[in-house]
């Protein structure tokens, strides 16, 4: 046995050793997740650096044609997808990072000492204008689920959806037909609001938070009067602790992981994508390939590890166009292409006749208090002209 073989068959031995001191009751799930992420990073790390094959190769081609043959193979019944603010962009909401268009580079009049300043809790706490005049401009409801929305809801009506981790606060995964059960709103989601008092969290629903935000009312909490705040994770806050119940449940039974319109920037969330088997394959549907680390990164613990273009490449493949596009071109590869196109044209028919119901009730009720106040005002007239 060689040297390098001696210290690799070492590592895994010390690695796999369990901790015979014992599990605390009270450890939280996120340190549990944390040590499980360090002792998966240690596995990952000697395998490359000693160039161990790190697992099988299940795809036939590391295309998005080797992906649909896969997923066509009856090999593939757990897919886990993992998205972010790029799959909602075609719907009119910004992404936060793309230069000149994303949310970050167009903040200037909100006079922040720093962009990510208006998703910072300390800051927020002291100055939450600005972020009540963002949400009335991105508020949930004012748009329409994309193609690849749906898409993730044709993996779930066809059984092949594990769970699908959003890093999105705009709720369209919901209006797409996804269920709670169904997701995993990794920084949090509008549809319910808490007070921001530890003694308090009374809770808010999300009707009576988007009545404040467009009253252009700085929501204040009914029992105590401080800050409400919809349950969206800002930076210094921790994120949902069912992001890590779900993750130990979901990922270590993956046979697909789908990743779509993230940067894979923002930890812990961007980490997830090495928490799945050595063998299961990973797509990334983006406008650049993402995820990748070199050896600098690795020992630091940052980045996924993706690996699409090296030598020993085995498993990831990255299908670089809008998550739209690659969505209908996985389709068409799966042949879902006209029912897919078909959803999407039959769900965005059902939203706009919702949307215009309710406009048609609004104006009937405007109309009405301005008859009756008409009504009020021609009584009063009459009653004058009597005395």
């Amino acid at each position: 046995m060689s040297e390098s073989q001696e210290q690799a068959k070492r590592a895994e031995e010390e690695t796999d050793t369990p901790d015979l001191q014992g599990e605390s009751d009270d450890s939280s799930d996120e340190g549990e997740a944390c040590g499980d992420s360090e002792m998966d990073f240690l596995r990952n790390l000697f395998s490359r650096t000693l160039g161990l094959s790190p697992g099988e190769k299940v795809l036939d081609e590391l295309s998005l044609e080797g992906v649909a043959r896969y997923m066509q193979s009856g090999k593939c019944k757990s897919i886990i997808c993992m998205v972010g603010a790029g799959i909602s962009t075609s719907a009119g909401i910004p992404d936060f990072r793309s230069p000149g268009t994303g949310l970050y580079a167009n903040l200037q009049k909100y006079n922040l000492p720093y962009p990510e300043a208006i998703f910072q809790i300390d800051y927020f706490k002291k100055h939450p204008e600005p972020f009540f005049a963002l949400a009335r401009e991105l508020y949930p409801g004012q748009f329409k689920p994309t193609v690849c929305h749906y898409f993730i809801r044709m993996l779930k009506d066809k059984g092949l959806l594990r769970r699908c981790y959003s890093q999105n606060i705009d709720t369209l995964e919901r209006v797409a037909g996804l269920q709670g059960e169904d997701l995993v709103e990794a920084h949090g989601t509008f549809h319910t609001s808490h007070c921001v008092s530890f003694f308090c969290r009374k809770e808010y629903t999300m009707e009576w938070m988007k009545e404040k935000i467009f009253s252009e009312d700085i929501p204040k909490c009914e029992a105590c009067n401080n800050l409400v705040k919809p349950d969206i994770v800002f930076f210094g806050e921790n994120l949902p602790a069912r992001f890590f119940s779900a993750m130990k449940q979901d990922f270590p039974s993956c046979d697909l992981l789908i990743i779509m319109g993230t940067s894979l920037q923002v930890q812990p969330f961007a980490s997830l994508v090495s928490r799945v088997p050595n063998s299961c394959p990973r797509l990334l549907i983006n406008l650049e390939k993402t995820g990748q680390s070199d050896f600098a990164s690795s020992l630091l613990g940052f980045g996924g590890g993706m690996d699409f273009d090296s030598d020993k490449a085995y498993r990831d493949v990255a299908q670089l166009s809008t998550c739209d596009d690659g969505c209908l071109a996985l389709a068409d590869l799966l042949g879902w292409k006209a029912e897919l196109e078909e959803l999407v044209k039959r769900e965005h028919a059902l939203i706009d006749s919702r949307d215009a119901k309710k406009k048609g009730e609004k104006s009937s009720q405007s109309s009405g208090a301005t008859e009756k106040a008409k009504g009020a005002e021609s009584e009063a007239g009459k009653s004058d002209k009597t005395e």
